[in-house]
């Protein structure tokens, strides 16, 4: 384990990172000692630092695709933060991150609280208000998206943005398990995939991550979003790029990303 003042100085520099938008050496390059109790640590030093209202949790590398993509084999989670939240009307600005990618997945509403280490699926769908449609955006603060487990755990589950659709289903009216999701970039088709790619079922995803983060004091609120991880791999966001996801059952959501100043 590292001392506080180890994880302390690991904060600083993906704190720093974030704000100049200049990434850094991966801290398991420094620290090959790094776990994953000492990166969520320092994860959660640095949402107390950033300030404002957590308004949910996500999943993250919850799917093979995303395993094989970032070369790593367990999931893990991160903070939503309310200034993370974007906009289907107003367009985000791509140059405020390091190297942003987009991904899309079934948003979890929920409408009464997560019990903690025994969470079961059937938890998860008693206390889940409505599915909506989601595009999460990514980044890394660890140079060339280069990262090891503890490296993305430590940088927030390499949370960036969010946007939720405005269509809602019950979970009773929808199989979670059967959404057929497909992403287009400027109007052509640039990844697919189901909701099952995450662990089966995104619900099982939920129920882990409620289970995991109880073991840090952390619980899963009424009113929280949950993300629980991607129905396929990411892909990389440019200025001018225009992105709609599109859920079988479930709706639409857009993000646009604003075109460079001339």
């Amino acid at each position: 384990m590292l001392t506080e003042a180890d994880c302390r100085a690991l904060a600083d520099r993906l704190f720093v990172a974030e704000r100049d938008r200049q990434p850094i050496l991966p801290l398991v390059a420094e620290r090959p000692d790094l776990t994953a109790a000492d990166a969520y640590a320092i994860q959660l030093r640095n949402v107390r630092r950033r300030g404002g209202a957590v308004v949910g949790h996500k999943v993250g590398l919850s799917s093979k695709a995303m395993q094989q993509m970032m070369g790593v084999d367990e999931p893990d989670y991160g903070h939503l933060m309310a200034d993370m939240r974007l906009s289907e009307s107003r367009p985000a600005d791509a140059r405020r991150y390091c190297y942003p990618r987009v991904e899309i997945e079934v948003a979890f509403l929920l409408g009464a609280d997560l019990p903690g280490g025994g969470c079961t699926e059937n938890d998860v769908l008693a206390a889940t208000e409505a599915f909506a449609p989601s595009i999460e955006l990514i980044d890394s603060r660890i140079q060339d998206w280069k990262i090891s487990l503890a490296d993305t755990i430590a940088d927030n589950a390499s949370s960036a943005g969010f946007v939720v659709g405005t269509s809602r289903v019950l979970p009773s009216d929808v199989d979670p398990r059967g959404i057929d999701a497909v992403l287009y970039c400027n109007g052509s088709l640039a990844v697919e995939g189901r909701s099952d790619a995450v662990l089966g079922n995104p619900v099982t995803a939920v129920a882990w991550l409620a289970r995991t983060v109880a073991g840090f004091g952390v619980r899963l609120r009424a009113g929280h979003l949950v993300l629980p991880g991607a129905c396929c791999r990411a892909v990389d966001a440019n200025p001018g790029d225009e992105f709609r996801a599109v859920f079988t059952g479930l709706g639409e959501v857009r993000l646009t990303f604003a075109k460079e100043s001339a």
